[in-house]
Formats: C-alpha cells, sequence, structure tokens
C-alpha cells in the first residue's frame, strides 16, 4: 500500500541539527532534479519580485527569505518539519513502534520541492508554494510539470502490487498522477466539509492505515479496512483511469 500525502506550508524550524544531504534522501533518482529546484528557489528568493514569482503571500516575506539558507539550515525528519492541519491528526510521534514502521514504508509525501519524500527524511523548513516560477526552470510551465515527468515511474516502483491511497489536496494531484498500471488500484479520497476538517479528516485515515496491519491490493479491499472507523462510500471510476472515489462521511466515530 502506497499512502500519498501532500507537505504542509505550515512547518516547524528545527533549532539543531545537521544540514540537507541529498544523498541521504529517499528516491535518489530524483537528486538531479532536486538540486535544479534548490537552485532556482535560492536564486528566486534572492530576487526583489521573490514573493510574486513565488506566488506566496506578502506575509510570507521573511520566509522566503530564509530560503536563502536552506542548504546550510538545520534539517530534522519531514514528519516533525511539516505540522499542518493533516499532519497534527496523523500525528505520526505518537504512533506504536509497528505503526510508525508501517507508515515509514507506506507514507511518500509528494513534495514542490524534493519531489517525494519518506517521513524519516531529513529536511529543512522552506517555502515553496506549488505553483511557483523558478529561475533556471523557466523552460517548463511550472513545478507541476516539471515534477510530473519525473515522479511516474519513482512512485509507480514505490507503489509495487499494493493500492494507492491518495490523500493529497488538490493542488498537489498535478505533481503525479498514477498511470494505467495503477488505475484499478488507485483511490482517491475525499472528505466532505470545511478545508480544515477535510485535512483533519485525511490524517486520521492515515493514521488509520498505518495502525491496521492489513495490505488492501484493491480499492473494495481498502474501503473495508477504512470502514472499522469511518463511515465510508466507495464510487468507481467514472471514465477509464479515473481513481476510485473513497467518500469518508464523518470523522471517527
Amino acid at each position: 500500500m502506497l499512502i500519498v500525502v501532500p507537505p504542509s506550508e505550515t512547518q516547524a524550524r528545527p533549532a539543531r541539527g545537521r544540514g540537507l544531504d541529498l544523498a541521504r534522501l529517499s528516491f535518489p533518482e530524483l537528486t538531479e532534479a532536486r538540486v535544479a529546484v534548490l537552485d532556482g528557489m535560492v536564486s528566486t528568493s534572492a530576487r526583489p519580485d521573490a514573493v510574486r514569482r513565488l506566488d506566496a503571500p506578502a506575509g510570507a516575506a521573511a520566509e522566503i527569505a530564509r530560503n536563502l539558507d536552506v542548504l546550510s539550515a538545520p534539517s530534522a525528519a519531514a514528519s516533525a518539519v511539516y505540522r499542518g492541519v493533516l499532519y497534527g491528526a496523523f500525528d505520526p510521534a505518537t504512533l506504536s513502534a509497528e505503526a510508525a514502521r508501517r507508515a515509514r514504508r507506506r507514507v511518500v509525501i509528494v513534495s514542490s520541492l524534493f519531489g517525494a519524500l519518506r517521513l524519516g527524511d531529513r529536511i529543512p523548513a522552506y517555502r515553496l508554494p506549488v505553483c511557483a516560477h523558478l529561475d533556471g526552470l523557466e523552460d517548463v510551465p511550472g513545478l507541476e510539470a516539471y515534477w510530473r515527468a519525473r515522479l511516474g515511474a519513482v512512485l509507480t516502483a514505490a507503489a509495487g502490487r499494493g493500492v494507492v491511497v491518495d490523500l493529497r489536496s488538490s493542488s498537489y494531484t498535478p505533481l503525479w498522477r498514477p498511470g494505467p498500471e495503477l488505475a484499478e488500484r488507485w483511490v482517491l479520497l475525499r472528505a466532505p466539509g470545511s478545508p480544515h476538517a477535510a485535512k483533519a479528516t485525511r490524517g486520521l485515515v492515515a493514521r488509520a492505515l498505518c495502525e491496521a496491519a492489513d495490505d488492501p491490493r484493491t480499492a473494495g479491499e481498502l474501503a473495508a479496512v477504512v470502514a472499522r472507523t469511518f463511515d465510508v462510500s466507495l464510487s468507481e471510476p467514472a471514465r477509464e483511469q479515473d481513481p476510485w472515489l473513497l467518500e469518508v462521511r464523518a470523522q471517527a466515530r
């Protein structure tokens, strides 16, 4: 089972720890692509029009300025750096030892800066909206297209023969769309309610799936696992190569 989650703009800034070491990150085949995005982010963050180029709110200017030190800033596990609503509900730090092992193996974070990460990968805090326009990458339409061209083979291999549980927001789904070989096993979660509530529900589902020993291979098997904790409804794909839709109508009972 591959559980795909987005990163979080809300991040903890590690106070100490070694700097970023790209060679230690999961999916080393993405190293060259990561270098290009890192260089582009640092260069763009130094520009007078950095806030506009990074498509960030004016209040993020200080965070963007700190991007200049991203290569030397202290790093920590991605599960500790990302601190948004989804990660608060997921709360990987409080998982049992066995569930934490499953989380490290099952969860992949699709990132605008790093492409794909595991929870234990050590990263610094940064600010890079997915809609940013970076120096050095002017030849590509944007980060969505840049990573889409590079993540297909990597994440298809990571999925193996298991189901793909897509817990990403709409902003991050364009970075990777599972191909035909995964279409029958791709399940996109929908959670009605406010954006805050939807993010919390996604985090709770991620936690429940890491706590479960089951390794579902089909959409139906996945729905049965999630239904132990949530009220769910599973819908078949509307078109060929579209995902199954798993609607989680309520948080934990």
